[in-house]
């Protein structure tokens, strides 16, 4: 686990009047801390003083990231349905000329790629040098299975730039590489660029794109909607990271975001610690098949239908 309580004498610090073996003073230490960094794990990105904000940047970059498996058409030796015909021939071969057991192979598994798509504009703005960190300990934890791309009033490409050393070189590299950071957003045309620049290089072998987005968009709805079904029905799974779901009053009115989230697969919350935690125990699990999408397609003049 990241959080543990102080257990023992040596991580908790007396205070106040003991009994005659310390013991009880130093309980109520111990739950105290323990209780100090559960609030910091679950205390909103946006409202950490500079200090917390270090101690979960530090926390960030300890989170171990793991992606969900893929079956591959290539094979090996196993249990799995497929016979191996030139093993089990050679075999038997060596066994005096006859069959005894069938040999078997098994397909080779790996991880899916992931790609991410974050938004760093102006409404981000709280928001983004935590979620910058976040990106950077996706890179170093998959190294070659992740793409970064940030976008604002355009996209970007990110991923060498968070390869280049230890963090604090890694989000110098990136700050130079993206001339529109805290601009306005634009998330409907940079997801077109995306769709029709990068989609076929980065998407393949089963990708799960991931969006990070407050949803508030300039553009037209319409071609919101349009992109963000192209972008799934081009993915394994889409999945939508929004720091303002950790409001409990937040409602998705925004005509954007309203318009887009039928083929969004997984709408979850970017907002805290737990939160992160919850997406690597998410990614991990993706399961083998795609999901089930009721809206396949957007027609041109609008964003409610389905084809």
């Amino acid at each position: 686990p990241i959080f543990e309580p102080a257990a023992d004498a040596a991580d908790a610090v007396p205070i106040g009047d003991e009994d005659e073996n310390g013991r009880s003073q130093l309980v109520v230490q111990a739950n105290r801390r323990y209780s100090r960094r559960d609030v910091l794990r679950q205390k909103d990105f946006a409202d950490l003083t500079p200090e917390e904000l270090g101690q979960i940047q530090v926390i960030i970059g300890d989170l171990v990231w793991r992606l969900g498996s893929r079956r591959t058409r290539r094979q090996r030796p196993g249990t799995g349905e497929r016979i191996d015909f030139r093993r089990s021939l050679r075999r038997g071969m060596r066994q005096g000329g006859e069959i005894l057991a069938w040999e078997r192979r098994q397909p080779i598994q790996r991880p899916r790629p992931l790609v991410v798509l974050a938004d760093v504009s102006g409404s981000m703005e709280r928001y983004t040098r935590l979620l910058t960190h976040f990106l950077y300990s996706l890179s170093a934890g998959l190294h070659s299975e992740v793409e970064v791309f940030v976008f604002s009033t355009r996209l970007t490409r990110i991923s060498r730039q968070l390869r280049s050393g230890e963090a604090v070189q890694a989000l110098r590299a990136v700050s130079r590489a993206v001339p529109d950071w805290s601009g306005g957003t634009r998330i409907g045309a940079a997801l077109r660029r995306f769709n029709f620049e990068w989609a076929r290089r980065v998407l393949s072998r089963g990708a799960v794109v991931l969006l990070i987005s407050d949803g508030w968009d300039r553009g037209e709805p319409e071609l919101l909607a349009q992109e963000v079904a192209r972008l799934q029905r081009s993915c394994h799974r889409l999945i939508w990271l929004n720091p303002l779901l950790g409001d409990p009053d937040y409602e998705p009115l925004t005509r954007g975001i309203a318009a887009a989230l039928p083929y969004v697969d997984d709408f979850l919350p970017i907002h805290n610690l737990e939160s992160l935690e919850q997406l690597a125990r998410r990614l991990e699990l993706v399961e083998p098949r795609p999901p089930l999408r009721r809206f396949s397609r957007v027609p041109a003049t609008g964003a409610r239908g389905a084809a």
